[in-house]
């Protein structure tokens, strides 16, 4: 299925009317490069993409899952297609290294809803974080251990993909870091400061920052940040109170921007216990 999105002229005046971006295509461009390779992963109730990269089965897997997508189209308009514009969390995993890596779309991102029929509006706008949607996102990072078994995960949450990390990591017995890039953990108060309802139906991922004290995790915010600004992060280290969980904020980064050409160096800052 094609996913066009309508440029205003106003934006890019030289185009002379609209411009036309598949977001299919654009993942396709982002992912190939880098080796990793579309799928399908059944969990249930949802049919989700992922794209991966598997080499080496004595390595860890890098884990990477994305962020909200086009949940909006506008303020008070909802998308009928929540699949990323950009997906930024794919753009992060493409810039990885690492052996094992995997990116996981979420639930009716990207895959057709004729495969998809339990997806519907609820689940990427107040339910995003729903019980159902972080267990199915568990079972697919069981899928994706099994490929390397015994290894342990690293989870990257990009976004609402960082409240996803959290709260599947808060799950499992075989995570050995978590790192987020303007991940909204809080979204309770992300929603107070921004003056917009509540997620009615989503967990959220604060209430599970006491049961990870022990997981090494960096939680990287943008300066600039105007949708999960820094002070989101502050909180979830203070509600873990533990050594093991760390903040960073990156000058001039926005919640969209500066993380792309920026995520190969703050790669090489491993999450860790103290300082």
């Amino acid at each position: 299925m094609k996913r066009a999105v309508c440029l205003l002229a106003l934006v890019i005046p030289f185009l002379g009317g609209c411009a036309t971006l598949d977001r299919d295509a654009n993942a396709d461009a982002i992912a190939g490069p880098a080796g990793l390779t579309r799928m399908l992963i059944k969990t249930d109730p949802f049919v989700l993409t992922t794209f991966a990269r598997i080499t080496d089965l004595n390595a860890p897997i890098d884990i990477y899952i994305e962020g909200d997508g086009l949940a909006w189209v506008s303020r008070s308009e909802v998308s009928l297609d929540p699949t990323p514009r950009e997906a930024m969390g794919l753009q992060l995993a493409a810039q990885d290294r690492a052996p094992n890596v995997v990116y996981l779309a979420r639930p009716c991102q990207f895959t057709a809803r004729a495969k998809n029929p339990a997806c519907g509006i609820p689940y990427w706008t107040g339910k995003r974080f729903a019980p159902e949607i972080i267990a199915a996102m568990n079972q697919a990072v069981d899928q994706v251990a099994a490929h390397a078994p015994g290894q342990k995960i690293n989870l990257i949450g990009y976004s609402g993909g960082g409240a996803v990390a959290v709260l599947v990591a808060a799950r499992r017995q075989d995570v050995a870091s978590i790192r987020t890039v303007a991940g909204n953990l809080d979204h309770a108060e992300v929603n107070r400061l921004a003056k917009v309802s509540p997620l009615s139906g989503s967990l959220n991922a604060i209430d599970a920052a006491g049961q990870l004290a022990k997981t090494p995790q960096i939680h990287f915010s943008g300066s600039a940040d105007s949708v999960v600004p820094p002070v989101i992060a502050d909180r979830f280290r203070q509600a873990s109170a533990s050594p093991c969980v760390s903040v960073r904020t990156v000058p001039g980064a926005t919640h969209e921007t500066g993380w792309r050409e920026r995520w190969a160096d703050l790669l090489r800052e491993p999450p860790r216990c103290g300082s």
